[in-house]
């Protein structure tokens, strides 16, 4: 039986951002492993469930997430277990490094905006990501969406990424992968020109004003990118997806409230989480690119 720990260890939150209203606390402890900080995905529709399964089903949304993100290798849970020998105590390292480490998961939300429609929510801590990589977002909602699909079938209406921008470094990044999320744009080549997808994506750095003044120069770096995964059409200062006013979890969590926004619109290569998961981690780097430091709240819908 998975032991449930709810709250995220120490490395996980101690990385947070200038401009986070919070104490000020340490970073990542020379010798310890690294975190780039807390991940949060809430996904939005309408779930048609499977008659077989049981309302009270012993697999919950955690256990579902959490048994998918370790059947992928995907799920970090190095531990420890200590042992007394003849000669003291005896501490041995269990688990595997991974992407993330599990930390909540769930169907309705207390803080969840009425009407909403939410149908489940995603919460992990992200590990340091090499130089060449980028934040697992894709890897993620694979899971979030397998872990739904096994309670029923889902009309996935919107989708909100709370993503740990202020744990990326640019100056880190390779001559040959600038931005990496590039490297992986051919996956959605060749697919079906009819499933491309008018969205709506709103970028929200909370208190600090960093996307608003990033949000231009983004725009003009979208239109000379080698990549058709994501077409920008318009920006808009304005015209902002409602649901990004009231995420479902409390502004302490990251640097909250909802106040500086911007929203383009284009087209999305297909609307699905594989999609939505590559442009998460597209936009999470370009934004740290154009100096966003903070956490940074992504809302993507149909348009």
């Amino acid at each position: 039986m998975v032991q449930r720990r709810r709250g995220l260890p120490e490395r996980y939150t101690a990385n947070r951002s200038a401009g986070d209203s919070g104490p000020a606390r340490p970073g990542v402890a020379p010798g310890s492993r690294g975190s780039a900080g807390v991940g949060f995905a809430a996904l939005y529709g309408e779930l048609a469930r499977h008659p077989w399964r049981q309302p009270d089903a012993d697999q919950d949304t955690y256990l579902l997430f959490y048994t998918s993100s370790l059947a992928m290798g995907w799920l970090d849970d190095i531990g420890a277990t200590v042992r007394q020998t003849a000669g003291g105590f005896e501490e041995s390292e269990l688990g595997a490094a991974g992407l993330w480490g599990m930390n909540d998961a769930g169907e309705a939300h207390p803080l969840a905006a009425p009407g909403s429609s939410l149908v489940a929510w995603f919460q992990v801590g992200f590990e340091l990501v090499p130089g060449d990589r980028p934040l697992p977002v894709q890897p993620f909602l694979r899971c979030a969406g397998d872990a739904v699909a096994r309670m029923g079938t889902l009309r996935l209406r919107a989708v909100q990424m709370l993503l740990p921008v202020q744990g990326l470094d640019p100056s880190s990044r390779p001559r040959y992968a600038p931005i990496p999320s590039l490297r992986t744009a051919g996956w959605f080549t060749g697919g079906d020109p009819g499933s491309r997808t008018p969205v709506r994506v709103t970028l929200d750095s909370g208190q600090a004003a960093s996307i608003p003044s990033a949000a231009p120069r983004m725009r003009e770096q979208l239109s000379r990118l080698d990549q058709d995964v994501f077409g920008v059409e318009s920006l808009s200062l304005t015209d902002h997806d409602p649901l990004t006013a009231r995420p479902p979890f409390d502004d302490t969590f990251w640097n909250g409230p909802s106040r500086h926004r911007a929203t383009f619109h284009g087209t999305l290569a297909e609307w699905s989480l594989d999609a939505l998961g590559w442009l998460g981690g597209f936009l999470a780097d370009l934004s740290a690119r154009h100096g966003v430091s903070t956490p940074l709240l992504i809302t993507a819908s149909r348009s």
